[in-house]
C-alpha cells in the first residue's frame, strides 16, 4: 500500500510539474507577443488580371466617361444615356432587355452554378448650369419639369457610376474563369426623381429576370479622396418626401392690402411655424430635417398675388416621425390660412424615397474583400447621412443591398482646399467635379472584388 501511495504521489507531482511548465512556456509565449512590433495595416494586393485589364481598358472607360459627362439627360428623359449603357452591355456579351420600367436597362450574364448578384447604375442627370473648370464640361440647357429653362449636368457622379459599371461589367465578361454564377446589370433611370428604382419594380424587375440574392451600387462623394472606399452597415441613408404647399389669398394693389389677403405674408408665417416641427414636436434623438428649399410669389412690386408656393423637403430615418412631420406641416399650413380668414391651403406629398439600409451581414462579408483589394488603410467608416437614395428599395423588396461610398478628390486637390479652410464642391452643387482616373480606376477594382467575393470562383 505505501509503494502504491508513494507512486501515486510520484505521477500527481509530475503532472503538477508538467501543468506549471505549460502554462510558464504560454506565459512567455503570451509575452513575447505583447512586446513584438505589431504588423501595419495592409496595402491592397494587386489582382493581375484586374491590372492587365486597367492597363488596357482604362483609357477607353475614361473617353465613356467625358462622353457621358458632355450629354447629360434629365431624369424620365435619359433615352440616350440609356440606349448607350444597354449597348456596352450588349458588347461585353449580356442578354439585354431595354426599356424596363420605362428606360431601363436589364443585363443579365449566366456563368454557371452559383448566387445572383444584381450591380446597379443610375443614369439621370441634374437641371444645374455646369462651372467647372473641365475641358469637356457640359453645354447642355433644356426645360426642367416645371417649365424653367435650365443647365444640365451630373453634378451627382452619375456618369462615374456609369463607367464604372461598364467597366466592372466588361472585367467579369472577359474573366469568367474567376467566378461562377449570375450577374444581373442595371441600369436605372430617374435616381435623381426618385421613381426608377419602383418602375422596374413594378415592370418585373424580380419576376422576369434573375431574383439576385444580393445587390451593389457604389456613390461618389466629396468627402473623401480617391482611392478611398467608405462603408456605412445598417441606415445609411434617410427617408425622404417632396412637399408643395399652395398657400392662398386674395389679390388686390400693394397700397390697399387691407383689401387683400396676403399670400405672402401667410407664408412666411408658415416658413417660421415649421421650424417648431424638429425643435419642439420630434424627441431630440431621431435625426429629422424640415428644409424649406423654394418660396414663389407675386410678380410685381405693386401687386399683391393670390397665392404663394412653398417647395419642402422632409427628411427622417424613422417612418414614424416621418409620418408625425407630415401631419405637422398640413396642420401648420391649416392654421396659419384659419389666422388671416385664407381659403384652405393645398398641401401635397411626392417623390418619396424609403430609407437605404445597408445590410450589416453583406457589409461584414463585403469589407474585408475591400480591403484586400485597395488596402485597410482605404475602406473608411462613412458616417450615415440625410441624403436620399432609390437603391434602397431592393431592400425593400427582399433582397440585401449594400451600397458604398467613392472617393473622387484627389489628395493634392483635397490638401489645397483644406490649406484654405474650405471643404470641396458638394454634390448637387454646379462646381463638383471627380477626380476621373484615379476615382474610375478604384470604383472598378472594389466592385469587382464585391463582386467575386460573393461569387465563387469556377470549377
Amino acid at each position: 500500500m505505501l509503494a502504491v501511495a508513494l507512486c501515486c504521489s510520484f505521477r500527481l507531482a509530475s503532472c503538477v510539474a508538467g501543468l506549471l511548465v505549460l502554462l510558464s512556456l504560454v506565459a512567455s509565449a503570451a509575452r513575447a507577443q505583447a512586446t513584438a512590433p505589431r504588423e501595419g495595416p495592409r496595402e491592397g494586393r494587386r489582382d493581375a488580371a484586374c491590372e492587365r485589364f486597367l492597363a488596357a481598358e482604362l483609357p477607353g472607360l475614361l473617353d465613356l466617361y467625358r462622353e457621358l459627362h458632355r450629354h447629360p439627360e434629365l431624369s424620365f428623359r435619359e433615352v440616350k444615356t440609356a440606349a448607350r449603357i444597354a449597348g456596352e452591355l450588349q458588347r461585353a456579351g449580356l442578354d439585354v432587355t431595354r426599356n424596363v420600367g420605362g428606360l431601363g436597362v436589364v443585363g443579365v450574364l449566366r456563368n454557371g452554378e452559383g448566387p445572383c448578384v444584381l450591380l446597379r447604375t443610375d443614369l439621370d442627370a441634374l437641371p444645374l448650369g455646369e462651372e467647372t473648370p473641365l475641358d469637356y464640361r457640359s453645354e447642355v440647357r433644356t426645360e426642367s419639369p416645371d417649365g424653367r429653362v435650365a443647365g444640365v449636368m451630373h453634378a451627382c457622379g452619375h456618369d462615374l457610376h456609369m463607367a464604372s459599371f461598364a467597366g466592372t461589367v466588361r472585367f467579369l465578361a472577359a474573366h469568367r474563369e474567376l467566378w461562377s454564377g449570375t450577374v444581373v446589370a442595371i441600369g436605372q433611370p430617374a435616381e435623381e426623381r426618385a421613381g426608377g428604382a419602383q418602375a422596374m419594380l413594378d415592370d418585373g424587375l424580380f419576376e422576369r429576370f434573375p431574383r439576385p440574392d444580393y445587390a451593389l451600387a457604389l456613390h461618389v462623394t466629396q468627402l473623401l479622396e480617391t482611392g478611398q472606399v467608405g462603408y456605412c452597415a445598417g441606415p445609411a441613408m434617410a427617408n425622404v418626401t417632396s412637399c408643395d404647399v399652395t398657400v392662398r389669398g386674395r389679390g388686390g394693389h400693394g397700397a390697399a392690402p387691407h383689401l387683400t389677403i396676403d399670400p405672402i405674408v401667410l407664408a412666411a408665417k408658415l416658413v417660421l411655424d415649421l421650424q417648431t416641427i424638429v425643435s419642439r414636436e420630434i424627441d431630440p434623438v431621431e435625426p429629422a430635417v424640415v428644409t424649406v428649399g423654394a418660396i414663389e410669389g407675386g410678380t410685381k412690386h405693386n401687386i399683391i398675388d393670390d397665392d404663394c408656393r412653398l417647395q419642402i423637403t422632409i427628411r427622417s430615418y424613422s417612418a414614424d416621425v416621418h409620418e408625425r412631420i407630415q401631419q405637422a406641416i398640413v396642420r401648420k399650413a391649416r392654421a396659419v390660412a384659419m389666422s388671416a380668414d385664407a381659403p384652405e391651403p393645398e398641401v401635397r406629398f411626392s417623390e418619396f424615397t424609403p430609407a437605404l439600409v445597408n445590410d450589416a451581414d453583406l457589409v461584414a462579408r463585403v469589407v474585408p474583400a475591400l480591403q484586400d483589394a485597395l488596402g485597410d488603410d482605404a475602406i473608411v467608416p462613412f458616417a450615415p447621412a440625410m441624403t436620399a437614395e432609390d437603391f434602397g428599395r431592393f431592400r425593400l423588396a427582399g433582397v440585401p443591398i449594400f451600397m458604398f461610398r467613392l472617393g473622387t478628390i484627389a489628395p493634392a486637390r483635397m490638401a489645397e482646399y483644406r490649406s484654405r479652410g474650405e471643404e470641396p464642391p458638394p454634390l448637387h452643387s454646379p462646381h463638383y467635379w471627380p477626380d476621373a482616373e484615379a476615382s474610375l480606376r478604384a470604383g472598378i477594382v472594389a466592385t469587382t472584388a464585391a463582386v467575386r467575393e460573393l461569387l465563387p470562383p469556377r470549377r
